[in-house]
């Protein structure tokens, strides 16, 4: 009951934002995956800020960003990072800290 008082079931449970350089390929396929992966797997549940640091180079600044595109997972948890095109499904799964599916726990991801 207490429990129930003190979550806010409007908020949503992850907070990602991803870091990106403009349209460049790298950038585009990261925005796609993540965007698949939450739809897939957060439905619901996320909140997706993509920030293209070109325009708002501050922001990277703030995170200390080395390079791009960089998905941060600010909640739940730990904050966590992962650079590329966030291509490796399984990769960012983990991160998330998601179940891997079981047509992925025997795919061959190189």
């Amino acid at each position: 009951m207490e429990a129930e008082e003190l979550a806010d079931p409007a908020g949503p449970e992850y907070a990602l934002h991803l870091y990106i350089t403009g349209a460049t390929p790298n950038s585009v396929r990261a925005v796609h995956n993540i965007k698949e992966i939450c739809e897939l797997y957060l439905k619901g549940r996320y909140e997706l800020l993509i920030v293209d640091i070109y325009q708002q180079p501050e922001l990277a600044q703030e995170v200390g960003l080395i390079a791009a595109p960089t998905l941060v997972k600010k909640r739940p948890g730990l904050v966590r990072r992962l650079v590329g095109d966030l291509s490796d499904r399984r990769r960012v799964l983990t991160a998330l800290g998601l179940p891997i599916p079981p047509e992925l726990d025997h795919a061959d991801n190189g």
